[in-house]
C-alpha cells in the first residue's frame, strides 16, 4: 500500500508557481526595496503620530492638526506596500525587530523634541523616504513592474510634497 503525504490526504494542493512575467530574482530585489519603503513608511508614522501626542508650544493647534493629517496618510500607505510585497511572493515584515533592521529613518528621540525640531525631524524624515522609494525605481523600471512603479510615484509624490510643506515652515 502506498503511503500518502499528509498534505495529500487533508485534499490540499500547493499553489502553482507565480508566473506574472517578473522573475524570481526580480521579484525577489523588488520585494527587498519595498521591506525598506515599508521600515522607512512605519517608522515615519510612528515618529510622526508621536509628534501629534507630544507637540507643544505656540504653534500647537496647527502642529497637532497637521501631524494628524499625516500620520493618518502614512497609516493608510502601509497595507498597500506590504500587499505589493506579498503580490511578488514574499512575506512582508512587520516587527519592530524587522523595520529596525530595514530602516533608514531614525528611530523617534526618547525625550519629545521642541515643536520646530519636529519639524525638522519630520523634514528629514520624508526625504529619507523619498530617496528609499526613488533607490527601488531602476530595479522596479528593469523588472518592467509597473504596479511598483506607479506605487513609487504616489510615495514620491506625497513625501517630496510633504516634506516641502513641513520646510516651509521653518523659513523665516
Amino acid at each position: 500500500m502506498a503511503k500518502t503525504s499528509p498534505k495529500a490526504s487533508a485534499g490540499r494542493t500547493s499553489a502553482p508557481p507565480i508566473n506574472i512575467g517578473i522573475g524570481e530574482k526580480d521579484r525577489a530585489a523588488i520585494a527587498q526595496g519595498l521591506s525598506r519603503l515599508l521600515a522607512d513608511t512605519y517608522t515615519l508614522y510612528l515618529t510622526t503620530h508621536n509628534f501629534h501626542w507630544n507637540v507643544t508650544g505656540p504653534m500647537f493647534n496647527t502642529l497637532h492638526a497637521m501631524f494628524m493629517t499625516q500620520y493618518t496618510e502614512l497609516w493608510a500607505a502601509v497595507d498597500p506596500i506590504a500587499e505589493r510585497i506579498r503580490s511578488l511572493g514574499h512575506p512582508a515584515p512587520g516587527s519592530y525587530a524587522q523595520f529596525s533592521k530595514l530602516a533608514s529613518v531614525p528611530d523617534v528621540p526618547t525625550t519629545p523634541p521642541k515643536a520646530l525640531e519636529m519639524v525638522r525631524i519630520l523634514v528629514k524624515g520624508h526625504e529619507a523616504v523619498a530617496r528609499t522609494a526613488r533607490e527601488l525605481f531602476p530595479v522596479a523600471d528593469k523588472a518592467d513592474d509597473q504596479p511598483t512603479a506607479d506605487l513609487l510615484t504616489q510615495r514620491l509624490t506625497v513625501h517630496e510634497q510633504t516634506a516641502w510643506m513641513l520646510r516651509s515652515l521653518l523659513e523665516e
